[in-house]
C-alpha cells in the first residue's frame, strides 16, 4: 500500500524589530528544513536541514532577528547531545553559539528577553556543552503564565507576548483540549486562533494544532480550518496552508483580497549544507 502523503507543515517564527522571520518546515516526519524570509524583499533561502524534529512551538527568534534558540530531538541517545538538545544558533541557521545537552523531550527550548539575553526551559535539567559570551541566559526568569513544561508553556507565553489575547480554555474530553488566542486588526477585523492539545489528532496533525477563524465587525465568521498558522500585521494576514504561505490584504471591514501565493514549500528535498561560521 502506498504511503499516505501529507503537505509540508508550515510555522514561522517573526522579528518583532526587523523584516527578518524564520520558516521551520517539516516533511517527510524525520526531516525538518529552516529558512529565511525577508520579509521585506519577500525572498526565502534555504539555510540547514536536520534529520530529526524541531518542537517548533518551543522556540524563539529575537527582536532584531539576529539569534533564534529552538530545541531539537535525532534520537541519538549516545551521541554528546544525549539525542535531543537546545541550541541558541545566529538566525536562520542551527549550529549552535550556545549548547545544552537534554537526552529526552521534556522542556528544552526557551524565550528571548531581548536582543542579547535569553530565559531557557530547564525544567528537569540541561548539561551545558558550550555558552557564548554574545548571549546571556536569565536563569531568574520565569514566563508570567503557566502551561505545563513543554510546547505550550513557551508557545501560548511567546503568543501572548506577539499580542494574541487569551480568551478562553477548555476541555473537549480526554487529553484534548483547546485554547482560543484573538488579536484585533485593522478595519476592525478579528483574527481567531484555535489551538489544539489532542492525542488521536487528524491525520497530518501533530498532537498540537492549529485552526483560525476571521470574524468581521458585522459578526460574520470565516472557517479557517486548514490555516496552520497565521499572523497579521501591515494591514494584512500572512497564513500557512497546505505547505505554502499565502497573504490576504484586509481592503475594507467586510471585503478581503484574493490569497497573494508568497511561497511554496512542498517540493523541497534533503541536502546537507554547513553553516558560514
Amino acid at each position: 500500500m502506498k504511503k499516505e502523503k501529507f503537505p509540508a507543515r508550515l510555522h514561522v517564527l517573526i522579528a518583532s524589530n526587523s523584516d527578518q522571520a524564520i520558516v521551520i518546515r517539516r516533511g517527510p516526519s524525520k526531516y525538518t528544513c529552516v529558512l529565511s524570509w525577508d520579509r521585506k524583499k519577500n525572498s526565502f533561502e534555504v539555510s540547514q536541514w536536520l534529520k530529526g524534529r524541531i518542537y517548533e512551538r518551543r522556540a524563539d527568534i529575537s527582536p532584531s532577528g539576529k539569534y533564534w534558540i529552538y530545541f531539537a530531538m535525532n534520537g541519538k541517545w549516545d551521541s554528546e547531545t544525549k539525542g535531543s538538545w537546545t541550541a541558541i544558533a545566529k538566525a536562520p541557521w542551527l549550529k549552535a553559539i550556545a549548547l545544552f545537552a537534554k537526552g529526552d523531550c521534556w522542556h528544552g527550548g526557551g524565550l528571548f528577553l531581548d536582543d542579547q539575553t535569553y530565559w531557557l526551559n530547564d525544567g528537569y535539567g540541561h548539561e551545558p556543552l558550550f555558552t557564548s559570551s554574545k548571549v546571556t541566559r536569565n536563569k531568574s526568569y520565569q514566563p508570567q503564565n503557566y502551561y505545563g513544561g513543554e510546547c505550550l508553556h513557551i508557545y501560548y507565553n511567546r503568543l501572548q507576548r506577539e499580542g494574541w489575547m487569551l480568551k478562553h480554555s477548555s476541555k473537549k474530553g480526554k487529553w484534548n483540549s483547546e485554547t482560543i488566542f484573538e488579536k484585533k486588526l485593522s478595519h476592525n477585523w478579528l483574527l481567531r486562533k484555535i489551538c489544539h492539545d489532542q492525542l488521536g489528532s487528524p491525520k497530518g496533525k501533530g498532537c498540537y494544532w492549529d485552526e483560525h477563524q476571521l470574524l468581521n465587525e458585522h459578526g460574520d465568521i470565516f472557517v479557517k480550518s486548514s490555516w496552520e498558522w497565521a499572523e497579521g500585521f501591515d494591514k494584512s494576514i500572512i497564513f500557512a496552508e497546505g505547505g505554502i504561505l499565502y497573504q490576504i490584504f484586509l481592503q475594507s471591514s467586510d471585503k478581503l483580497s484574493e490569497p497573494k501565493l508568497l511561497h511554496d514549500f512542498n517540493e523541497y528535498k534533503f541536502e546537507f549544507r554547513q553553516a558560514p561560521y
